[in-house]
């Protein structure tokens, strides 16, 4: 009788066992089980510099994550079009995106200072700002009630002036020019008698071949290059006044963010981070790359813009933030923090980066 207890004992003992490593591997399984997001751009699939980031982004995600946490990347058009990225995002089509906050201007008009505002921060600045002078937090409380949340996605840095097929010698020059130029600069353009357009990169090209637009400006010589823009305009002009630099942005679903485990959610943010400097340190070589190329392969006439036409659009941009920022609580909100930010970094710069750049 005691044997046959024994006996029973060890097989209950056995069967809770198993039972217990068939739990503990249903766990495992439910814990390595990846969770999977798509991701929406604004850039044709693989584009150098910016279709190229948001790829990086997803093999960091699911390097770092060990394969928990994987993203797709669909390129502009293959399941949104460009400028449909933040609503897709919002609506949750897509659990993130990858594009730039003013495109965004008609449906969040304060959104370009994420971006990029004529005359205003260079790349090291906006970092700077966004990370630890308060801009993420306006950035963040801006794209809230979207569902929204933004995060610095990369940044180009300085940006060129554009490609004309005339030359301009003064403001009149702008007068009825059809440009493809994107936020606030386009308004400024219209303001100068311009007629701003607004197309994806994917047109570019064509546009400026046909006829169609006038003038068009990209990122810099990097894209510019690899779009053959030279074929289509004789005159590339310097400096990029509309785009200091151009910070571009991931836009995660808020919902689908919170359902990540505190551990993938640092993931995503380590990734971003990286990602956001990797962009600026590309562009920063490659584009001194191309601009040779296309000045000493393609013989591209590369024209400064005159001074009297700089100062005239520096004063139409402070005239239009000006009436922004009476016009709009959040424009004027974020415009303040902006400005002064801004004014305190170049006084900075003045006894440090400017002070050595200009002695040399």
């Amino acid at each position: 009788m005691i044997k046959r207890s024994g006996k029973i004992v060890v097989g209950l003992l056995l069967a809770v066992g198993l039972l217990a490593c068939g739990d503990q591997g249903s766990s495992d399984q439910k814990q390595v089980k990846p969770v999977e997001w798509k991701l929406v751009t604004s850039w044709p699939k693989g584009f150098p510099g910016l279709g190229v980031a948001p790829e990086r982004f997803a093999e960091k995600v699911e390097q770092l994550s060990d394969g928990r946490l994987t993203i797709r990347v669909y390129g502009a058009g293959e399941l949104v079009p460009s400028f449909e990225v933040f609503n897709a995002v919002s609506k949750g089509t897509a659990q993130m995106g990858h594009s730039a906050a003013y495109y965004w201007q008609e449906k969040i008009p304060a959104a370009p200072f994420f971006t990029a505002i004529p005359f205003g921060m260079t790349a090291q600045e906006m970092n700077a700002w966004l990370h630890y002078g308060g801009g993420l937090e306006l950035w963040h409380e801006l794209y809230a009630p979207y569902g929204v949340i933004p995060m610095a996605g990369g940044n180009t840095g300085a940006q060129m002036g554009g490609w004309f097929n005339k030359e301009i010698n003064s403001l009149r020059d702008l007068k009825g020019l059809k440009m493809r130029l994107p936020g606030y600069a386009a308004d400024v353009l219209k303001r100068s008698g311009g007629i701003p357009v607004s197309l994806p990169g994917g047109e570019l090209f064509t546009a400026l071949e046909t006829g169609a637009i006038d003038a068009t400006e990209w990122v810099g010589p990097y894209n510019d290059l690899a779009f053959g823009l030279h074929n289509a305009a004789k005159y590339y002009y310097y400096p990029g006044w509309q785009e200091p630099s151009a910070s571009m942005e991931f836009l995660i679903n808020k919902g689908a963010f919170q359902a990540l485990p505190e551990d993938l959610q640092l993931v995503v943010t380590t990734a971003a981070r990286a990602i956001n400097q990797d962009m600026l340190d590309e562009y920063t070589v490659k584009n001194l790359q191309a601009l040779d190329v296309l000045i000493n392969e393609h013989g591209v006439e590369l024209r400064l813009f005159p001074e009297d036409v700089l100062s005239e659009l520096e004063l139409l941009t402070s005239q239009l933030l000006a009436e922004k920022s009476e016009a709009d609580p959040d424009i004027g909100r974020i415009y303040s923090a902006y400005k002064q930010f801004l004014a305190d970094i170049r006084q900075y710069g003045r006894v440090s980066e400017n002070a050595d750049v200009n002695i040399n």
